[in-house]
């Protein structure tokens, strides 16, 4: 994290103040600061109750982000009469502090979430796309308040479990993907209650945080909601593509429908994968190819995006190699997208990624997470290539899903297994003494 902040020194010293261009030759463009006078925080405007001068009629985040970006707004004490770059500046330092606190919880759960194989952790530490898009945006409370609630999981403390998945939709909307492969595991393992209960608390939190909103600024709510249906296909996206390959633009309700009914598609797929393996597979497994299939079917992908998939990446397939080529390739895009975005800003064509770069780029970041899907399947189809599952556990984070036997599957495979911990080879017991049979 302090080598992300390091690396924003360029813009931090003068490139977010002295035209566009310069923050994309340097890589180093953040929301933050921009937003502070953008959005209000700077002229002492409420989100979501006061309205914006300019295009942006309200603060387009969700409630509790907003909450976020207003505390952060509070907490930076310089006074009024300075020139908005000391305030701006000082508004980012105060948002990557907090957001270095959100970096923690998220290292830390991942650690403690995974207790058998804690050293997983140095790979969200050390991700370098962790490192280069942290203070982007505020999507690391989204990402903290998630793993958080894996680690609560893991532990069976479900109730906790679906009051952190709630804030955590509160923060972002991608978080609530995650009740989707829990349904799908606890019908197979007839945990209902426990889905239950998850879920009561996620509807709980979430209505919690938004209510007082919804009532007294209905039209400030909505605007996270609207501005997400109305946003054309922009950045990062297969969609963006399509349409500068084809030179036809798609409209705005066309991509949407078709985002949706991919998005299905995929989670179909996964579903009856999660039904029919012969092996349940591990709630992190699923958790990591819902929250993939959705970026890779939606119609933008910014880059800080990636953050939302480092923490269950770990925990889904916790091997350095395949984790640093699926990084690699989000590196490449995190360049590709700031190269990009100085050609196209700038007068000089000489300086910059010409379209088709980009497009180059997209298709990296795209190829890498898929990369890393297909490993995942793999490794759900292929139980002993999991390197979770080597040692003979079955769903060590799994929480009450952990040994559970099944009570519904869908093939005749997964039916025999009868118990998702059962396997061919030899049961490790950590700490006992091996003997000569075995």
């Amino acid at each position: 994290f302090a080598l992300g902040m390091v690396q924003k020194i360029p813009c931090y010293d003068w490139a977010w103040f002295r035209g566009a261009t310069s923050q994309y030759t340097h890589a180093c463009y953040s929301d933050i600061p921009h937003l502070f006078l953008g959005r209000g925080f700077a002229d002492g405007l409420v989100p979501y109750f006061d309205r914006l001068s300019g295009d942006m009629q309200y603060l387009e985040y969700p409630v509790l982000t907003g909450v976020f970006m207003q505390v952060a707004a509070w907490l930076t004490l310089t006074p009024d009469s300075d020139p908005i770059q000391q305030r701006e500046q000082m508004y980012w330092m105060v948002n990557a502090g907090m957001l270095m606190i959100c970096a923690v919880v998220i290292a830390v759960c991942t650690v403690r979430t995974q207790r058998r194989r804690p050293w997983d952790g140095l790979m969200v530490a050390l991700a370098p796309a962790f490192v280069l898009t942290a203070t982007i945006n505020w999507d690391l409370l989204a990402v903290a308040l998630t793993a958080a609630a894996m680690l609560m999981w893991s532990r069976g403390r479900v109730p906790a479990f679906g009051i952190l998945i709630g804030l955590a939709t509160a923060a972002k909307l991608y978080p609530v993907l995650l009740l989707g492969p829990l349904l799908v595991l606890c019908w197979r393992a007839g945990r209902w209650r426990e889905f239950g209960t998850a879920l009561l608390g996620a509807g709980a939190a979430w209505l919690v945080v938004n209510l007082p909103v919804m009532i007294f600024a209905p039209e400030g709510w909505r605007k996270f909601y609207t501005f997400s249906q109305e946003r054309p296909i922009d950045f990062g996206s297969f969609w963006l593509i399509i349409t500068q390959r084809t030179g036809k633009p798609i409209d705005v309700e066309t991509v949407n429908t078709a985002s949706v009914v991919l998005m299905v598609v995929f989670c179909a797929g996964i579903a009856g994968l999660a039904l029919s393996a012969a092996r349940r597979p591990r709630f992190a497994q699923l958790a990591f190819l819902v929250v993939a299939a959705f970026i890779l079917t939606n119609k933008v992908y910014s880059p800080q995006y990636v953050l939302w998939l480092i923490p269950l990446a770990v925990l889904a397939r916790p091997r350095w190699r395949d984790f640093l080529i699926w990084q690699a390739c989000e590196v490449m895009y995190f360049l590709g997208i700031w190269s990009y975005l100085a050609y196209t800003s700038g007068g000089d064509k000489h300086q910059g990624l010409p379209q088709e770069g980009y497009q180059v780029a997209i298709a990296l970041h795209l190829l890498g997470t898929l990369y890393l899907c297909a490993l995942v399947v793999r490794d759900i189809l292929q139980p002993e290539k999991d390197p979770v599952r080597g040692d003979g556990s079955d769903d060590p984070s799994g929480g009450v899903l952990d040994g559970a036997p099944d009570t519904f599957v869908l093939t005749p495979e997964a039916r025999q297994s009868g118990h998702a911990a059962r396997t061919d080879g030899p049961q490790v017991e950590w700490g006992a003494m091996p003997t000569r049979n075995g």
